[in-house]
């Protein structure tokens, strides 16, 4: 397992050998034949007219999921077409679980993305197939799988969109602080490569993670030299379309990192917070320090809380 405090995005680079590293399925490639190779071409060639239409179905698909949710949709009917077509192979069933996530429909993702799975393990060589992964089983609420998934990722995340790369290392950066002390390090590591890189609603999210993880560390000065960088009211960076995804990553987490934000210019919002988090994970790895935080803000004249809830 390769610990997450080696790896940085600028230095990360993707060395799979196998074929899903084009996003390709094996099925699509003839034997020797170039990645970068028309697959309609290749099967003219080999005049295998419904392994073509298979393959065009699948390539179109993956066209799709690049795009919005209408074009998700689309991808989710191609995909499925593409399993009928051809039945028992990976690709549609992993194509079938991203659309199925991309249209919010995050257990029927699962059930798909891990039926892909059995067919083929090699379908996680593809960092956009094991970027689907780690995010189905981190909102199943399984960050340890997760984390494995986070940890095989960043190392190949090289060829992923930028925005991608941000994301998944805030993510694992968010899913490695619920896992408590022995991942504390992994946890700073990633985030603190977002704060340094980052240019977009991830920077905002790591900002206030990266704070809530060095104080964990026993690091409050300069946990609090972090939060001095973040923009307006924590809670806002959550409420966002991008932020409501990484609460979906780590919701047992975020409520944490909004009372630690808080604690300077809203501590009855942050004891809010701070409860809610409790309830949550009353006997959780941080549960001991999340109290002793609770203890320092009881001596603070109470004050009624601008929002009741911090999801």
């Amino acid at each position: 397992m390769i610990p997450l405090a080696l790896v940085t995005l600028t230095l990360a680079t993707f060395a799979s050998a196998g074929v899903w590293s084009s996003g390709r399925p094996p099925e699509c490639t003839l034997p020797g034949q170039r990645a970068e190779s028309g697959v309609s071409n290749v099967w003219e060639r080999a005049k295998a007219p419904e392994l073509r239409h298979y393959c065009d179905l699948v390539a179109g698909a993956t066209s799709k999921l690049a795009g919005n949710t209408a074009m998700a949709a689309l991808a989710l009917t191609l995909a499925r077409e593409a399993e009928t077509t051809l039945p028992g192979h990976a690709a549609p069933k992993i194509l079938e679980g991203r659309a199925l996530a991309a249209l919010g429909q995050k257990e029927a993702s699962l059930e798909a993305l891990r039926a892909g799975k059995a067919r083929d393990p090699g379908v996680l060589d593809d960092p956009t197939t094991l970027l689907a992964w780690a995010r189905a089983v981190a909102t199943a609420g399984r960050p340890a799988e997760a984390m494995d998934a986070y940890r095989a990722l960043l190392p190949r995340g090289s060829s992923l969109p930028s925005p991608d790369r941000t994301s998944a290392a805030t993510e694992a950066g968010l899913v490695a602080l619920a896992l408590g002390p022995p991942a504390l390090d992994d946890a700073i590591s990633a985030l603190r490569e977002v704060v340094r890189q980052g240019r977009d609603d991830a920077q905002d999210v790591a900002i206030l993670a990266l704070a809530l993880a060095l104080d964990r560390r026993g690091d409050a000065d300069e946990a609090r030299t972090v939060l001095t960088r973040g923009r307006g009211d924590p809670r806002n960076v959550f409420e966002g379309a991008r932020g409501k995804e990484f609460v979906s990553i780590a919701p047992w987490e975020v409520p944490a990192i909004v009372a630690f934000a808080l604690e300077g210019s809203d501590p009855a919002g942050a004891r809010d917070a701070w409860e809610q988090y409790l309830e949550g994970s009353p006997s959780g790895p941080w549960a001991v320090q999340a109290r002793a935080h609770l203890a320092a803000l009881a001596a603070k004249r109470p004050a009624a809380s601008s929002r009741a809830k911090v999801l």
